[in-house]
């Protein structure tokens, strides 16, 4: 086994050109696809496998059982009335920005017609073998103008008897078969990097590990062929971070800079667990921090997958405002997981759920009482009449990194200067949702920052 030292030179050699070029130890900044990915904000990742047409409780026997017990009849997978069109239109109605589909995930199916995966829809009589799941999804993304980006599930496969990227079993065969399911991994990767035009963010759940270790080599694969997307992410290189939990939400305050070029290889002690929620201010990374969570979430289940009769458990709109405060609100982008049925079709409870989120945030946020930009130690928002004011949203032109340490707001209400709001962090956006008060003018002060701070907005709701 190499050394860490070569992993880390390793992981430096293949970081965007723009992102070495561009940042400094002192002052990390967003490359392109980073960029790109925090502003897009609000995105969906679809999840769609064998299991969601054989009418059980996904989770009746653990993950672990999802991971280790291959369906047993493939052919049942037959979405006679598959429509990606209305899988997008639903998430673009909602204001999302960039959509993921599960192109392969724990049992190792693949959604599209792998020449190297035996084991994909190329094996179905459902279209005859010539379904392709990722084009469809991939079209009709740019069809409707929503970034399209891919998830590959490698960790696991219950097909080919793979746990935490090993293949079952001993001695040379074992070796063997190891050998030939990493080329297949690499293969697959290449691909979905090649035969699907640009993509917005390759995911690879659960991390990809690291060649040095025996895994699959996956990140020149993509930086080969997708050099403009997100990477997310191995032991090489994480382009964003894991946000610590899947409740949607990341705690306060969050940095968009680690300390590390990698973020996690299940590493769940709790100090590591704490610093992919909050990040770290004095990181040399830009990593910025990814919060999910299913709709179908709410009421003590944690459901990625469809399953019969759940409709119940579609979080209330309350809980994912809520849950958009705590995620976009806290500097972190936000991605919903989404589950088609049987069928082919996103419900009608999800579609009308997200048709209702959407419109509550347009509504929250759309129509600013006054905004304004600018730079310094302090930056006023007068109003042109006195007005209520529920939410305040506050950003920094983080092309310039995130420099602000610590900050207040004051408001003038009633003739008298007042603070109604202040903390640390930044970055991207910062929304506070505050009691409901009535100002004439608001003033931003910049208590600590690390270079002078840049604010490309500072608007009340």
């Amino acid at each position: 086994m190499k050394s860490k030292s070569f992993g880390l030179l390793l992981c430096l050699a293949y970081l965007p050109l723009s992102f070495a070029q561009d940042t400094s130890p002192e002052n990390p900044i967003p490359n392109p696809a980073q960029l790109a990915w925090q502003k897009a904000e609000l995105g969906a990742v679809f999840h769609y496998d064998l299991h969601v047409f054989d009418n059980k409780k996904y989770r009746q026997t653990g993950n672990s059982g999802n991971r280790i017990n291959p369906i047993e009849d493939y052919q049942i997978f037959n979405p006679q009335e598959l429509d990606t069109d209305q899988w997008i239109k639903a998430i673009k109605k909602a204001g999302f920005k960039f959509a993921i589909i599960t192109a392969t995930h724990e049992t190792g199916f693949a959604l599209y017609p792998s020449n190297v995966n035996p084991y994909s829809v190329k094996a179905l009589q459902w279209k005859e073998g010539k379904g392709d799941i990722v084009r469809d999804f991939v079209n009709s993304c740019r069809k409707y103008g929503i970034a399209p980006g891919i998830y590959v599930g490698i960790r696991w496969n219950s097909f080919f008897g793979v746990n935490d990227f090993k293949v079952d079993g001993t001695g040379e065969f074992q070796k063997k078969r190891q050998a030939y399911y990493n080329r297949m991994v690499e293969g697959m990767v290449k691909e979905l990097c090649t035969q699907y035009g640009p993509l917005f963010e390759i995911w690879f759940d659960g991390g990809a590990s690291h060649p040095d270790l025996g895994a699959p080599d996956v990140l020149p694969i993509v930086k080969k062929y997708q050099p403009n997307c997100l990477f997310y992410h191995n032991n090489q290189l994480a382009e964003a971070r894991w946000g610590g939990s899947e409740s949607g939400t990341v705690p306060y305050p969050c940095w968009a800079t680690f300390p590390t070029p990698y973020s996690h290889a299940g590493d769940t002690t709790l100090d590591h667990i704490n610093l992919l929620k909050h990040g770290d201010p004095n990181g040399k990374y830009w990593m910025p921090a990814m919060s999910d969570a299913p709709l179908r979430g709410y009421n003590g289940r944690h459901e990625w997958f469809w399953e019969p009769d759940d409709e119940k458990h579609i979080f209330p709109l309350e809980d994912l405002m809520e849950m958009y405060y705590k995620s976009v609100g806290h500097n972190s982008t936000l991605i919903i997981g989404l589950t088609p049925d049987p069928r082919g079709l996103l419900p009608e409870a999800d579609v009308k759920r997200l048709e209702e989120w959407g419109a509550s945030i347009e509504q929250t946020f759309s129509n600013p009482i006054a905004s304004t930009s600018g730079m310094g130690d302090q930056i006023l928002l007068p109003l042109k009449r006195p007005k209520t004011v529920r939410n305040i949203v506050l950003k920094e032109d983080i092309t310039k990194g995130q420099r602000v340490r610590a900050y207040k707001i004051h408001a003038l209400s009633q003739g008298k200067w007042q603070i109604i709001a202040q903390g640390e962090s930044i970055g991207h956006k910062r929304i506070h949702k505050i009691e409901p008060i009535e100002i004439e003018e608001l003033k931003l002060e910049i208590e600590k920052k690390t270079l002078p701070a840049v604010m490309e907005q500072f608007s009340v709701y």
